[in-house]
């Protein structure tokens, strides 16, 4: 349904077409002038202005003329008698006016078509404005990496959530990929047809934002020469990421409030509220509940937000995903470099493994890019950040092995496959090694460190030569 205002100088045609619109469920308004409706459009932003030509002081080609000025986004009807044919056609030949329509018994009918017609091609550009705002594709469970368990129970989580209406907030370390689950919600729901916009509420000052989430008219502020509609708008039936929620001030945390609970916008200058139907998604690396305590974020928003927490896991809790995502990003730069990279030193690979990554998938992703693009072999060859320390695996409380021979995450299997047999081997003597350093030789200590007995540890010693 559209928002729609209607001008002509014969009052019975206004509320004609006022009844017969609202019946179709669209918010309408009259005036009968075209002075009232340049003063309207100034005001407000209509998805449709049906107006007659042959109005007194300020006709209807002024009318057209206007809103294209300051509303280019709006569509046009132009309604005519049979004398002002040849200027209704000059109006739509100059690429103006949406359509023209007689006077005639049908008139009714033929405007209900008419912004029908007006407003599915508006929801059309909409969405191309949206998907070309936004570069990357969109992205489906697939697009996920990782078979840890933490990454299978988010996968499950986002086909739960995915099909509810519900407003849904993310909680994750930067880089860990929330644009990306936020993402998969919206390709996984319903609303998947209709557009999915994103913006980061950090990184714009107060002011900024407001005209960015909720649009402006003309004159709202210096340089507004033109009404713009705003992005809960751009993105009506579809879904709004709004990204860094937490970096957003109070005074826009209590208008980002009043939008959630009327589902309505009103724009920066702006009389008229606009109806919207939207999916919210939010997202934070923040502590909002710390946020809560300190009155930096208000209570009643954040109740809002979360009414479906999601949680993010941090790269160094699912590093069994590292050699998984390592050839994703390969496979995603090497062809792009124009190199021919077959495989990854094993080695670099445990490197990887076990360094903490502070900036979780998007670190990994820049370094196997930049791996990548300085790589001349045809294995990758991946040197770590010289000023970040490596976190061994065990400090962190996962599992992997680097002892003599082996240079593999513990449970993950390589691209190019793994000796299973040696792989085993090389653990169990690196076990009894450590196990005998840690009990000063004595077998019957390591054996205790070990949850064997005396006689198998007896036996481990001899079959590796220890």
């Amino acid at each position: 349904m559209g928002n729609i205002l209607v001008c002509d100088d014969e009052r019975s045609i206004c509320e004609m077409l006022d009844i017969a619109l609202r019946r179709e469920g669209h918010k309408v308004e009259t005036v009968n002038s075209g002075e009232m409706a340049k003063r309207k459009l100034d005001g407000a932003i209509y998805d449709v202005i049906v107006t007659d030509i042959k109005m007194p002081h300020t006709d209807g080609i002024e009318v057209l003329r206007y809103a294209h000025q300051v509303s280019p986004d709006s569509a046009v009807i132009l309604i005519t008698a049979v004398d002002d044919y040849e200027a209704a056609v000059k109006a739509v030949k100059a690429g103006g006016a949406t359509d023209y329509i007689r006077k005639t018994p049908g008139l009714v009918d033929e405007i209900k078509l008419a912004i029908t017609r007006a407003i599915e091609k508006m929801a059309l550009s909409r969405q191309n404005f949206a998907f070309k705002r936004d570069a990357a594709t969109r992205n489906s469970l697939d697009n996920i990496v990782g078979a840890s368990p933490a990454m299978e129970k988010l996968k499950q989580t986002i086909r739960t959530v995915a099909s509810t209406q519900s407003t849904i907030l993310i909680y994750g370390e930067s880089g860990t990929g929330k644009e990306l689950v936020a993402r998969a919600v919206h390709v996984c729901s319903p609303r998947a047809a209709e557009p999915f916009v994103s913006i980061n509420c950090g990184a714009f000052p107060e002011t900024l934002l407001e005209s960015e989430l909720f649009g402006y008219v003309k004159g709202a502020f210096t340089g507004a020469n033109q009404n713009k509609r705003g992005l809960f708008e751009v993105a009506d039936q579809g879904t709004i990421f709004l990204d860094e929620i937490g970096e957003m001030s109070l005074p826009m945390q209590v208008k980002l409030l009043r939008v959630l609970q009327e589902r309505c916008v009103r724009p920066v200058g702006g009389t008229n509220e606009i109806p919207i139907d939207v999916r919210v998604i939010a997202a934070t690396n923040r502590d909002l509940d710390k946020q809560v305590a300190e009155e930096t974020f208000r209570e009643d928003l954040y109740y809002r937000l979360s009414v479906i927490p999601v949680q993010v896991p941090p790269l160094r809790d699912r590093r069994e995903d590292i050699p998984l995502l390592v050839n994703h990003f390969l496979k995603k730069y090497g062809p792009a470099a124009g190199k021919s990279i077959a495989r990854v030193d094993p080695a670099c690979l445990q490197t990887l493994y076990l360094y903490d990554w502070p900036g979780n998938v998007r670190q990994l992703e820049n370094t196997v890019e930049r791996a990548v693009a300085l790589e001349s072999s045809e294995e990758l060859r991946v040197e770590l950040p010289a000023e970040r320390p490596k976190t061994r695996a065990a400090a962190a409380g996962v599992g992997a092995y680097a002892g003599p021979g082996l240079s593999i995450p513990a449970g993950c299997v390589l691209p190019e496959g793994v000796d299973m047999e040696k792989y085993v081997a090389d653990i169990e003597k690196s076990l009894l090694q450590s196990a005998l350093a840690q009990s000063n030789g004595v077998q019957t200590r390591a054996a205790d460190l070990l949850k064997i007995s005396y006689r198998s540890f007896r036996h481990l010693v001899k079959k590796y030569d220890l």
